[in-house]
């Protein structure tokens, strides 16, 4: 791929920019242009040695952003294999800040699995939302032959992913790796710091921020920057953690529940708390604010960020309750929390491993996806995936993965 581009291939960009000559409004203004074009020609002709033309590549990046903005969201993919600048301007977070302040970008759910040498991946389209199509798509396939990562069916569900424009970055304990569905291709990157197990993870202006997982890892948040592919420790942990989870907010990370693994908790009540505690690191102030934690208590078991709030889905033995924290620093109500209301499942949930809890933000809605594994049989009456509206304040089923599905890990792709 070259560097640059050469824009006579992409004329038909800007054709639209100019009159049909066929047409009948037009010729009257062609013949009286006509005089005027011939006395002009000798003028022109001496400037074209001094004077380049314009040209689409010439154009500087703002309005070349300008251009692209403008394409539709299914030819985006082949303007990246145009040259390495276009693919750059493509992926940049100033072309997806311009396309969602133009309300342009669409919500995709992407759930990986693993299969035998690669992915599988399930895509939900949200945008637009069309019930009587709203079905899982199954048909995509990301091989993974030339990248080394032992068992995938070990790997895969003790990974965390992340979601930066069209790139899905896959998080686990001895690799990362990136599946670009633009390009559809899949690359291996620089791993973490230190092996973690789960732990939490967020993007936060467009860089990947985890904590928790291990005792070794977890004293760290670590920082990672896809441009660089370099992983650094930006701050220490006021709480080591096992098991938790990650949000990301308004310029804020947010490490949510876990287990407590810097020691023995001195009881039940310290347990319990420390399961649905939250910390918050601004991660562009690099300090930690203060505290919060979910009321009632309870075991978060999964939770998500959507349109400035925090969703968090907590744990009471067999019951389960929904939790909205508002997470709009510039909100007069900055740090409140709401109970909202619990999606109806069919049979009470309980926390023995068998399910797999997956919370994800699209856009004004939040996805839950209950996934069992394959030695757990589904009920008939049974319904594994929620869509919370956050407006109307109301749950509906979704469609459910295929069953060939059973633990997959989700996240969302706004692109």
């Amino acid at each position: 791929m070259s560097e640059s581009c050469n824009s006579r291939h992409f004329s038909w960009l800007m054709k639209s920019c100019f009159p049909n000559p066929h047409d009948g409004n037009c010729k009257s203004s062609i013949r009286a242009s006509a005089t005027r074009n011939h006395h002009l020609h000798h003028h022109r002709q001496s400037q074209s040695l001094t004077t380049s033309s314009t040209t689409l590549s010439s154009l500087p990046d703002d309005l070349l952003l300008e251009c692209f903005v403008r394409v539709p969201s299914d030819s985006l993919s082949t303007l990246c294999f145009v040259c390495r600048r276009w693919s750059r301007l493509l992926h940049s977070p100033s072309f997806f800040n311009l396309r969602r302040h133009q309300n342009r970008l669409h919500n995709t759910v992407y759930a990986l699995t693993p299969s035998a040498s690669g992915f599988i991946a399930s895509t939900l389209t949200f945008e637009p939302l069309d019930y009587t199509i709203f079905a899982w798509n199954t048909r995509i396939y990301v091989p993974t032959d030339y990248v080394f990562l032992g068992n995938l069916y070990e790997y895969l569900p003790q990974s965390r992913l992340a979601s930066i424009g069209p790139r899905i970055f896959v998080i686990g304990r001895y690799a990362t790796l990136r599946y670009d569905i633009w390009t559809d291709s899949i690359i291996s990157l620089s791993r973490m710091l230190a092996p973690r197990k789960k732990f939490a993870c967020a993007v936060v202006s467009g860089k990947i921020y985890i904590a928790g997982g291990s005792l070794c890892a977890a004293a760290t948040v670590d920082e990672y920057d896809p441009d660089s592919n370099k992983w650094r420790v930006v701050s220490r942990a006021p709480r080591l953690r096992y098991g938790c989870t990650g949000a990301s907010a308004d310029g804020v990370f947010y490490v949510i529940g876990g287990l407590k693994i810097d020691g023995p908790p001195t009881g039940a009540a310290d347990a319990q708390m420390y399961m649905s505690s939250m910390d918050l690191y601004d991660a562009g102030a690099r300090v930690w604010l203060r505290s919060r934690a979910v009321p009632g208590g309870g075991c978060v078991i999964a939770a998500c960020a959507a349109v400035g709030f925090i969703y968090v889905l907590t744990s009471h033995a067999v019951e389960m309750s929904f939790w909205r924290f508002d997470a709009r620093r510039r909100h007069g109500g900055f740090g409140e929390w709401s109970r909202m209301k619990t999606p109806q499942l069919a049979q009470p949930v309980r926390l023995d491993g068998s399910i797999k809890f997956s919370l994800v933000g699209v856009g004004n809605k939040v996805m839950l996806a209950l996934m069992k594994n394959g030695r757990v049989l589904r009920a008939s009456d049974e319904r594994f995936v929620w869509i919370y509206d956050t407006v109307a304040g109301d749950w509906s089923c979704g469609p459910d993965l295929p069953e060939y599905i059973p633990r997959a890990t989700c996240v969302n792709l706004e692109c």
